[in-house]
């Protein structure tokens, strides 16, 4: 893991925003990794700054998003499949053909599942990984206790998920208890990962994802097996690191840095 913090919410999405663009320009025709979430509409505005300013082109890019809710259609307001058309797809110049989100109101969900699995194998897999953390220390929608050798697979929500995510519908108890959720191993497979956290609610959940022991209580803390991941925090969501001291040394002296200090 490489842990690097920024002074607020919008400085650390914005390093986010950046590293995701020259990752695209570094290779057009990228398979992307999407995630949702309120954290990620401030990566996805800068994105689409960065676009209409010329500075990045989608047109050979694919992307697969971590999850989808069981029971919600793709043109249902609260789906992720609608969240993604609202703040990326239909904003950038990506072919929608090639946006890839599960079908949470498919028949056969673990059928789909496994599709989903091998329509990611098939694309060659995961180039780059957005992601974010739940305050119960999931990723995606892999909740404590789940396998961190799982693939993509139905998930149900806990009580913490529901809790932090029922308010973006319009009544609470609209929102549905189960996901379809890329596994943990599916995410450990991408090439690279970028995990954004911000604010003082993450800050727990983080210090026990990256410094805490490995364990499926808090899936995040696979994370720490990834052969490329990048944790980007604002200052409020770092307040628990004890080794504070050693990431700021990393991100101020390694060159690959450089040209975002």
């Amino acid at each position: 893991m490489e842990i690097i913090i920024r002074k607020n919410a919008d400085a650390a999405a914005d390093l986010v925003a950046k590293i995701t663009v020259k990752a695209i320009c570094q290779k057009p025709n990228l398979t992307l990794g999407l995630a949702t979430g309120r954290t990620m509409e401030i990566v996805y505005d800068k994105i689409v700054e960065m676009y209409k300013a010329g500075k990045v082109n989608f047109s050979k890019c694919s992307s697969f998003n971590l999850d989808e809710y069981v029971g919600l259609a793709p043109e249902d307001e609260n789906s992720y499949r609608s969240y993604m058309n609202k703040f990326l797809f239909d904003r950038v110049n990506i072919d929608k053909k090639k946006t890839n989100v599960p079908l949470g109101m498919a028949k056969d969900l673990q059928a789909e599942c496994m599709r989903y699995e091998k329509s990611i194998a098939s694309s060659g897999g995961i180039d780059f990984q957005l992601l974010g953390i739940g305050t119960s220390g999931h990723i995606g929608f892999n909740e404590p206790m789940s396998s961190l050798n799982s693939l993509t697979s139905v998930k149900a929500l806990t009580k913490a998920t529901i809790e932090q995510n029922s308010p973006l519908f319009p009544k609470p108890e609209m929102m549905p208890r189960r996901a379809i959720t890329m596994g943990v191993k599916t995410i450990l497979n991408s090439k690279k990962s970028v995990l954004l956290a911000t604010g003082d609610s993450k800050a727990d959940i983080i210090a026990k994802a990256v410094e805490g022991p490995l364990c499926a209580a808090v899936t995040a803390s696979a994370l720490q097996m990834h052969e490329h991941c990048i944790v980007v925090l604002d200052e409020a969501a770092a307040k628990n690191l004890k080794m504070r001291d050693y990431y700021d040394w990393v991100f101020n002296s390694e060159p690959e840095w450089e040209e975002y200090r």
